[in-house]
Formats: structure tokens, C-alpha cells, sequence
């Protein structure tokens, strides 16, 4: 049934200036204003999501976004040195190396947040 149709995702972020700072300079993402008032956020992959204001914004508690990425620990590096936090999570939540990167369990993955709250992450391809 939807087969030939482009889905797209929506999260919400409490400040659009924010959200394209950190979505286009911070993590080097092609970002532009979409006609309906919402951030549109280019992925390599040719999908786009969007971002919109929302006054009584709650951040999700689930992760929006997955980049897998060649090198986690070079990604989490590079995401270390832009001031991006990756150890996000207790070891009674998730346990994690020193860098953030839970290893052994599925693809190396570590978690970041957004400005909003939101919940990102890096893995291993």
C-alpha cells in the first residue's frame, strides 16, 4: 500500500534557532526552513525530517535519529570535541564505556542528545 510513498519523520525541539545551529553546524547536516514553518533536515541517505516548535515541548525518551557511521569511537570523538556529550546514560540504565559507547550487544553504539532533550545516536555500520 505504501510502497511508492516517501515517509518522512517529525520531532519537535523547543527552539528552531537552536535546532538548525546544532543540526546544520554542529553535526554538518543540510538544513533549511521548510515552507510549512518546520526545519528541514537533509540526511545523506536523500530522506528528510523535520523539525517544528513546540511551546510545551517534551523531549522524546526514545532515540529520533540513528547515524551509523565507519568509526564510533572516532564519531564520538569528533562529537567530544564540537562539546557533545555521549555518556548520557547511567550504567544502571545502560551500561556504557567511559566515552558512552555501549560495545558487545548489537552494533557499538553511543547516544547524544540534541539542545532539546531529544535522544540521538551514533553506531557502528
Amino acid at each position: 500500500m505504501f510502497d511508492t510513498t516517501k515517509a518522512y519523520g517529525t520531532f519537535s525541539v523547543d527552539d528552531l534557532a537552536t535546532a538548525r545551529r546544532f543540526y546544520g553546524e554542529t553535526l554538518g547536516l543540510d538544513v533549511s526552513d521548510g515552507s510549512t514553518g518546520f526545519l528541514e533536515i537533509r540526511l545523506a541517505s536523500g530522506a528528510a525530517v523535520f523539525a517544528y516548535a513546540k511551546a510545551n515541548h517534551t523531549p522524546a525518551s526514545f532515540t529520533i535519529l540513528n547515524f551509523p557511521v565507519a568509526d564510533v569511537d572516532a564519531a564520538v570523538d569528533e562529537l567530544a570535541a564540537l562539546g557533545v556529550a555521549t555518556k548520557i546514560y547511567s550504567d544502571d540504565e545502560i551500561r556504557t564505556d567511559a566515552k558512552g559507547i555501549m560495545r558487545g550487544h548489537g552494533p557499538d553504539i553511543a547516544w547524544f542528545k540534541d539542545p532539546a532533550g531529544n535522544v540521538i545516536a551514533v553506531h557502528s555500520e
